[in-house]
């Protein structure tokens, strides 16, 4: 291990590890800390930054759970309130790492894990790794649902949302009615945009926060924010949109789209490694509740990953007991 400027990272060499973890979220630090109190050898491999998928959050947004919840290694969050905010988990999260020297690699894209004989092989973007156990634990916020509509190419259409004054006095439609669609329509629309909401449902989400959900009753029921209830994007034109709505084809000016359809984990990469998943259209990738291990003997699951397209199920809170299951279960087989 070498160390630049207080960061830690793992040197590869051609000694096998204990556990190689894929994702540096919450959950794979929670990964690393057990591991590492295990005694155990480890590495973590992020393709992006350190809590990468929390990075890419809209830069406002406010967590559902109180800090207390999101507290992984045993280490206090502190927030000044009730709910913290994305830049105070940014910086709890870093500290966590500092505090534990926890060894990760960043800006490393892992594209191949194989078993062979007792280990695993594992082909990264910067080199090649050897373990006896991995751990997946790399969220579902990268890959959008998509859908699949003319015009769902052009640059003026987003599946993320970060940040509302980009949309300032421009002409918004956002696809949605859960909290991110709710978050993006309520923020764009206070910077001075003309904000159009586009839902399946005849309502607001019921999982929308509940401190957000009056706000955005009374603005649909004045009129200052528009919605349309029951209704899909059918097609998406450069100064234009076309709705499907119970009384026929809508047609209304637009700058921009806000496709807030939800994310997805990445099920190709759980298929190559041999994850299995489920026929249904929810593909809940195959493991044991008890231990976390999938069907591929030595490959663990941790964090959200494991909800398929229920990504409304886990969450940091109730998947931070993942880490100590999955390292409790690899002290308990041979890992020589």
């Amino acid at each position: 291990m070498e160390s630049i400027y207080g960061y830690y990272f793992y040197a590869m060499s051609d000694k096998s590890i204990d556990v190689l973890i894929i994702g540096a979220g919450p959950i794979g630090l929670a990964c690393g800390i057990a591991a590492q109190k295990a005694g155990l050898t480890y590495c973590i491999i992020e393709k992006g930054c350190l809590v990468n998928s929390l990075y890419h959050y809209p830069l406002n947004m406010t967590f559902f759970s109180t800090s207390e919840r999101l507290e992984i290694g045993g280490v206090p969050f502190m927030s000044l309130n009730a709910k913290p905010a994305r830049a105070e988990a940014l910086e709890y999260y870093r500290r966590v790492v500092l505090l534990y020297r926890l060894r990760i690699n960043l800006f490393e894209r892992v594209e191949t894990v194989s078993r062979e004989n007792e280990e695993f092989k594992i082909n990264t973007s910067k080199g090649n790794y050897a373990a006896r156990k991995v751990i997946v634990a790399t969220g579902f916020y990268d890959i959008p649902a998509m859908m699949n509509i003319p015009g769902e190419e052009l640059a003026k259409v987003s599946h993320y949302y970060r940040d509302p004054h980009y949309y300032a006095f421009m002409n918004v439609a956002v696809v949605g009615g859960n909290n991110s669609a709710v978050d993006a329509a309520l923020e764009t629309w206070r910077k001075g945009a003309h904000v159009t909401m586009i839902m399946e449902e005849e309502e607001i989400g019921k999982r929308v926060k509940y401190w957000v959900r009056p706000d955005i009753v009374n603005r649909l029921a004045e009129g200052s924010i528009t919605a349309f209830y029951k209704s899909t994007l059918a097609a998406v034109r450069p100064n234009e949109v076309d709705i499907t709505t119970p009384n026929g084809k809508v047609t209304i000016p637009n700058d921009f789209v806000l496709a807030m359809t939800g994310y997805k984990p990445n099920f190709s990469m759980l298929q190559n490694f041999g994850v299995r998943l489920s026929d249904n259209n929810k593909q809940y990738p195959q493991y044991n509740a008890e231990t976390m291990e999938s069907n591929v003997e030595g490959l663990y699951l941790a964090g959200v990953v494991v909800g398929g397209m229920d990504t409304h199920v886990w969450f940091i809170e109730n998947s931070r007991e993942h880490a100590d299951k999955i390292i409790a279960h690899i002290k308990t087989v041979s890992l020589h």
